[in-house]
């Protein structure tokens, strides 16, 4: 039967109730006006009838992909201005030539890396979504690069884009408070991203078996990372004062650390604190941020020898509904690499 406009007792907004085709709706219109409520009606009705003919994907807009994609799991980083500009667009209607405009619209004076990282990189997350729930067709979105004959020589290294040898970073690590020294210690010792620290919580970690599942990486797949020995005692540590229900890595005051949409941040004052005591005790350390811990994992796993689908595996390694309970995956290869990571002995006399 076709879609009606009802009233619940008590209730002051319409109700839509009904079925187009096999569709059954019984949805608020989320207003009292019956004229405005009888628009949302025809245009609910075309809708249905869209869908029972050519499918699901004919009306699923960016907005509700992206809201799926997030209860399923994915990083809201970086992702709200999209929505802002894309929500209410269906996905069948979204091209190439309107991820480039959103990205120069927002983005204008930015890098090329920086449109890609904020702009392109959720956007590809939340298109891969949908395709794999059959709202989308698979694409080949194309990235910002840079102009040819743009390069420029650098004045000044940015810290946390090189490695630095595990003795420098001990130091570093040493010289700060215990909250941030933990999460610091955890990155040179999984080659996680900060962000996916900050998010990881207890029930993603089985210090048994030396495992760690990201639910939301970068790329919107889940993946496994192996667990150092060293940081073995760290993580029971952390899981026995753990909810379950929380994130492992809190500040010292015991909360989440807080992420940030437009960038870091949870780090900065223990950074710059560590930075300024180091230079007080004449021993400057400006080159180690969180980022370096990744950089310098991947860069030790090179010198150790680690065959590289074994190191490819650490840092992008996706997992199944089956791998998530910490079955049928190779781990024994990855965490003989992880350990090949060294341990300074600074480093294992921290507390």
């Amino acid at each position: 039967m076709p879609l009606k406009l009802v009233r619940r007792p008590g209730s002051l907004n319409w109700i839509l109730r009904g079925s187009v085709r096999g569709l059954r709706v019984n949805e608020s219109t989320k207003t009292p006006d019956k004229d405005a409520a009888e628009i949302i009606r025809i245009i609910r009705e075309r809708s249905l009838l869209e869908e029972s003919i050519f499918g699901k994907k004919v009306n699923v807009t960016f907005q509700e992909a992206a809201d799926a994609y997030l209860h399923g799991g994915g990083s809201a980083r970086y992702l709200s201005k999209l929505t802002d500009l894309l929500g209410p667009k269906p996905l069948r209607e979204i091209n190439q030539r309107d991820v480039d405009a959103l990205a120069f619209k927002v983005y204008r004076h930015a890098l090329p890396e920086t449109r890609n990282r904020q702009c392109y990189t959720p956007f590809i997350a939340v298109w891969n979504y949908a395709v794999k729930n059959d709202w989308a067709d698979l694409r080949k979105w194309q990235r910002p690069r840079k102009a040819k004959g743009t390069a420029t020589r650098r004045t000044s290294s940015r810290s946390g884009n090189r490695p630095v040898e595990y003795e420098r970073a001990a130091i570093f690590v040493s010289n700060m408070s215990p909250a941030p020294a933990m999460v610091m210690t955890a990155l040179f010792y999984t080659g996680m991203r900060p962000i996916e620290l900050f998010t990881l919580e207890a029930t993603d970690v089985n210090v048994e078996k030396r495992w760690i599942v990201v639910g939301s990486s970068k790329t919107g797949e889940p993946r496994g990372v192996p667990m150092h020995e060293f940081l073995v005692p760290l993580f029971k540590s952390l899981l026995k004062r753990s909810d379950r229900r929380r994130q492992v890595f809190r500040t010292f005051k015991g909360h989440p650390y807080t992420i940030f949409e437009a960038g870091g941040g949870q780090l900065k004052g223990s950074i710059d604190g560590t930075r300024k005591r180091l230079a007080e005790a004449s021993t400057p350390i400006l080159d180690i941020s969180p980022y370096t811990a990744r950089h310098t994992v991947s860069t030790q796993m090179v010198v150790n020898g680690v065959h590289p689908p074994i190191k490819d595996q650490i840092f992008r390694h996706a997992v199944d509904d089956m791998s998530r309970h910490y079955t049928d995956v190779p781990r024994e290869p990855l965490l003989q690499a992880i350990n090949t990571l060294p341990v300074p002995e600074l480093w294992r006399s921290l507390p």
